[in-house]
């Protein structure tokens, strides 16, 4: 394919799919903390906790953000811009196992 559409969607609840700044990590870093605060681990405002504390705060991040995203590409090669990236962020204390499907639409 040259030309067309991929679409990226993460099976899960407690992890996003965002394009953001490829170029310098404190950017990462930044959301993370930022989030951290807005919306912090073991807030006891949440009761959802059957998987622990980060298991909520998790849930409400993803619903901040996204679970897909599509980006188009031409000539074989993806749109984005300079100082972008497609990132996978998790959202609990612990790494998981997240499954990413991808389709693509086009010529």
């Amino acid at each position: 394919m040259t030309e067309g559409a991929l679409t990226l969607h993460v099976q899960h609840t407690s992890a996003s799919l965002l394009i953001q700044e490829n170029a310098d990590p404190e950017v990462r870093d930044d959301l993370e903390r930022f989030f951290s605060r807005l919306c912090p681990d073991g807030d006891r405002i949440f009761h959802h906790t059957y998987e622990g504390p980060d298991d909520m705060p998790a849930h409400v991040r993803t619903a901040l953000t996204s679970v897909n995203t599509t980006i188009p590409f031409q000539r074989g090669a993806l749109m984005l811009g300079t100082w972008q990236g497609i990132y996978l962020w998790e959202h609990r204390t612990h790494p998981h196992r997240r499954n990413v499907v991808a389709y693509f639409q086009g010529e």
